[in-house]
């Protein structure tokens, strides 16, 4: 969850994500109606404008990446639909990190399409009750989330496939302690491309946590570190972001889904998003220093 002004009032009013909505100062320009469009090959973006969810896509299955807010599930299978793919042939279900904003519709589309839902441990643990957990250092501002079923521990794999799709998995805590960027390949003809659904890194936290040493979550600066220096290292042509502003991808596509796609391809994208992730966190660390 990136802050800003606007996102900061989320934290502090939003509601129950168990409501048919969520009530927040940004959910509506978040859920906000975009066109799907093809990314490279069998990816592409089926999320609302505001957040990120991917389709890649197999003749054995699907995999989904993310699911949005609660509200967004109607509108990420309705993308689906528009790109000639069924809900029904999604077989996974993989996600960021389990903000409501990220995580919000997982439950619904797990329903829909009754696929399993793979996640971290720590991760799959929250997905699973609903209840965000205690070391999450924006516990203070969320709330829980509709649990979902079947869903599976990914514990030391190090990949997940299904069918002729394999993707990736890196570890990357410390937006929250269970975060997970996931890694593949697409192609178009004889051109292959490394793709990076690239996990939220963002040093962000209710009024009482500090990244700098906190017994809620001790190592929350070593695993923010070392997921900056993971993502940076990504074999990467094509990041799409968890907020798909964070990667610029709005000055490349429209509402409509038209655009360029050629200038998504960027072989340093990943070490820019980590490069400005590591700057922000740098100010946090000083900011803390400073109370």
């Amino acid at each position: 969850m990136i802050r800003s002004t606007i996102a900061v009032a989320v934290l502090a009013t939003a509601t129950t994500a168990l409501a048919a909505e969520s009530e927040c100062a940004q959910c509506k320009v978040w859920n906000a109606e975009q066109a799907p469009f093809q990314i490279f090959g069998n990816t592409y973006f089926v999320g609302p404008h505001g957040l990120s969810a991917v389709l890649i896509t197999s003749p054995q299955g699907h995999i989904l990446i993310d699911g949005a807010l609660p509200e967004s599930a109607a509108r990420i299978e309705e993308n689906i639909q528009k790109l000639g793919f069924k809900i029904s042939d999604v077989k996974v279900i993989l996600n960021s990190h389990v903000h409501f904003d990220h995580a919000g519709g997982i439950a619904e589309l797990q329903k829909r399409s009754n696929a399993k839902v793979i996640a971290s441990d720590l991760a799959a643990e929250v997905l699973t009750t609903g209840k965000v957990t205690p070391m999450d250092p924006q516990f203070g501002h969320l709330d829980p989330m509709t649990p979902t079923a079947n869903v599976q521990k990914l514990g030391q794999q190090r990949e997940v496939v299904v069918g002729s799709l394999k993707l990736g998995v890196i570890h990357t805590p410390g937006h929250t302690p269970g975060g997970t960027t996931w890694t593949w390949q697409s192609c178009e003809s004889d051109r292959c491309l490394n793709m990076v659904y690239g996990d939220s890194l963002n040093a962000i936290s209710d009024t009482t946590f500090k990244y700098s040493g906190d017994s809620r979550y001790p190592n929350a600066r070593k695993d923010m570190q070392a997921s900056i220096a993971a993502i940076a290292g990504a074999r990467c042509d094509i990041l799409i972001a968890a907020h798909p502003e964070a990667n610029g991808l709005w000055n490349v596509i429209d509402v409509q889904g038209r655009g360029d796609r050629t200038k998504l391809v960027d072989s340093t994208a990943c070490k820019r998003y980590a490069a400005a992730a590591d700057d922000r966190f740098r100010k946090r660390l000083e900011s803390e220093a400073k109370k």
